[in-house]
């Protein structure tokens, strides 16, 4: 069974009675790991101090609560025997005539290891040191005996599980200006588990999940916080929170909960490791680069075996992004984000070398933004005199094929119209019929010929323009066809500047109709058509190259995801392939999570394997692509983001799927 580099985790939520262990371990944290095994997790996390409740204050000097704490650390490592899975509890451990804060480390019907608090927080009258040792006394990792188990109590300890190592730290070690996880992850930690018992107040769950936010990402890690719940509620509020976090994102989160309950989620270990591997500045830090007077210089490593033996082909405790680059929980902030990188990135190129701008407008989506973001573009720029750049001096250039709809030509023209830049049109239609004679092509054969005499004939057009008028081609080409090398070699493969040249097609529809409801609200053409209504058809309009005559009815016949497959699965395929490297039997068996009752299996598969062959036969393309802006984590630019030679094999990706 494939885990697909997964594994399941859960984080509990317990509510503790206060110097009771043993209705402590027998009830709450005993019924959660059976939960826990049933839905086949690998790594389950309490709160500090669970076994004993966090606010025993001074009852943390009776020796009766210590014994008895110790007692139920044994009965739950007894319990742990045949689960499969490291179970991690708080306890007060005493050692070395001290008494510390400890995550207890449970798997096999053994105790593992122990790892106490390092930060002892001081909150008001309640001070941690009061009753606790810090754990920077136990760095070198000494021996002891504790619940009839030979052990480790020190922090520096890794515990491998599955081929994952996790560590831990405990509650405020999480606060501090360089917290312990921070040279957990750099030790080869993916997973680090937080055993906190942070008590409510207003704001403190705004504040803690920034800062998991920011840890997970900051240590290119997985994320598991467990916080107390219940306890006492003397001179605090402990209302229970628990969340699993993966580089920066919540994957799963339950907050202010007094039940006893579980949150489960799927990290990808696979993931963790292709970014930290990708990740210059995570490389550049490594433990023997860390000063000798460093936290943390040495490890010890413990392994645990295997996990629970989890089909995530049955259930899967993990959200599969459909669209990756459009995201809709943060789709408008991307899209005023996108389009502003865009339209200064232009604007630069622009300034420097005091050009006009010459584009091919077809009316169909990719030429609409490269327009929308040179309009822009201008308006934003000023001359010496302090006067806005005139749009007059966008020349767009309209050229019908043999396959061009009356729909396309009229949004072509209305748009131009509507946003007053100097409009065009050159019909390609006899140079391509002269062209088909002198090299004694029969323009009844709809060929690749015939269709890349249209796409070339076009750009050649546009260069001749921008030499006329001093002007640069600003090219309409976007990565999604970059990715599947759905351009003509040296045709609208070609441009000076090219503007759409990171922004894969489904992100394209929205932008543009994103700037249609944000950017150009009252503007309208002379016929009264407003640009709006202009731009939202043209999303609304099938994507096609319209290189093949259309039907009698004056239809597209040439659509484009009809041929080459849907963009939404190409824009999947290759946001997981480039971005976190994933195998094509990985990326299949995402896609078929995400796209469930939307495409299946066969339907997947299909087109997985043209985007693999394309992806590598049409590399050459992209190995002389014109400059453009970067503006995601996904950028295919030869010079600095995808680097392959042009005659790479695709035979083993191929049969992997």
């Amino acid at each position: 069974m494939d885990n697909y580099g997964l594994l399941r985790v859960a984080a509990a939520s317990i509510g503790t009675k206060t110097a009771y262990p043993g209705w402590n371990a027998n009830w709450p944290i005993r019924s959660l790991i059976d939960e826990a095994c049933e839905k086949g997790v690998s790594i389950l996390v309490f709160p500090e101090l669970c076994i004993s409740g966090y606010s025993c204050g001074d009852l943390f000097g009776q020796n009766l609560l210590l014994k008895k704490c110790e007692e139920q650390v044994a009965y739950l490592a007894e319990y742990s025997y045949e689960k499969n899975m490291a179970i991690v509890v708080g306890s007060p451990v005493p050692f070395g005539g001290r008494l510390y804060d400890c995550a207890v480390v449970l798997k096999d019907g053994k105790v593992k290891g122990i790892v106490p608090k390092t930060f002892l927080p001081s909150h008001g009258e309640y001070s941690e040191s009061r009753w606790f040792a810090s754990g920077r006394d136990l760095l070198h990792g000494p021996e002891m005996t504790y619940a009839g188990f030979d052990c480790i109590i020190s922090p520096n300890q890794l515990f491998e599980i599955e081929g994952a190592a996790f560590a831990v730290e405990i509650g405020e070690d999480a606060c501090c200006p360089i917290p312990p996880s921070s040279y957990h992850s750099l030790a080869g930690a993916q997973i680090i588990v937080n055993l906190s018992a942070g008590n409510d107040i207003v704001m403190r769950d705004i504040r803690r999940r920034r800062l998991l936010s920011e840890q997970s990402s900051r240590t290119v890690s997985a994320y598991i916080y467990s916080s107390a719940s219940g306890d006492s509620s003397q001179d605090t509020v402990f209302t229970g929170h628990a969340s699993i976090w993966e580089n920066g994102t919540q994957l799963a989160c339950s907050c202010n909960s007094l039940m006893h309950e579980l949150t489960v989620a799927d990290i990808d270990i696979e993931k963790i490791d292709s970014l930290r591997r990708k990740s210059s500045t995570f490389a550049a830090v490594t433990p023997d680069g860390i000063p000798s007077s460093s936290y943390l210089p040495l490890y010890c490593q413990t392994f645990l075996g295997k996990g629970c033996c989890t089909d995530f082909s049955k259930s899967l405790f993990r959200s599969i992004e459909r669209h990756p680059f459009a995201p809709e929980s943060e789709l408008e902030d991307r899209c005023r984000k996108i389009l502003d990188l865009q339209v200064k990135a232009l604007s630069g190129r622009l300034d420097k070398i005091q050009s006009k701008a010459v584009i091919g407008i077809s009316g169909g989506l990719d030429s609409t933004l490269a327009l929308i973001v040179a309009v822009l573009a201008f308006d934003s720029l000023k001359d010496t005199a302090g006067s806005r750049w005139a749009r007059e001096n966008i020349i767009a250039v309209t050229m019908p094929g043999f396959g061009t709809t009356s729909r396309t030509k009229n949004n072509a023209w209305d748009l131009m119209k509507a946003l007053g830049v100097t409009c065009r049109e050159i019909s390609i239609v006899p140079a391509c019929k002269q062209h088909f004679e002198d090299i004694g092509h029969d323009p009844a054969v709809h060929d690749a010929t015939y269709e890349n005499t249209q796409a070339r004939e076009r750009t050649q057009i546009l260069m001749d323009i921008a030499n006329q008028i001093g002007g640069i081609v600003v090219g309409t080409g976007d990565l999604s066809e970059l990715a599947l090398g759905w351009a003509t070699y040296n045709g609208d493969h070609m441009s000076m500047y090219g503007v759409n040249a990171d922004i894969p097609k489904t992100l394209v529809r929205n932008l543009v109709k994103w700037a249609a409801e944000n950017c150009f609200e009252g503007a309208s053409a002379q016929d009264g058509r407003r640009v709006k209504d202009i731009l939202l058809d043209i999303v609304d309009t099938p994507i096609s190259p319209e290189l093949l005559p259309a039907s009698e009815s004056g239809e597209i016949q040439q659509v484009t995801e009809d041929l080459v497959g849907p963009y939404e699965l190409h824009d999947f395929f290759l946001y997981n392939f480039v971005r976190y490297g994933y195998s094509p039997s990985k990326i299949f068996f995402l896609a078929g999570k995400a796209f469930e009752g939307i495409y299946d299996e066969d339907t997947i598969k299909k087109w997985l394997k043209t985007f693999i062959r394309r992806f590598f036969n049409q590399q050459f393309k992209r190995s002389c692509m014109p400059d453009g802006p970067k503006v995601g984590s996904v950028s295919l630019s030869p010079r600095g983001d995808w680097h392959m030679a042009s005659d790479a094999w695709s035979d083993d990706f191929l049969a992997e799927l």
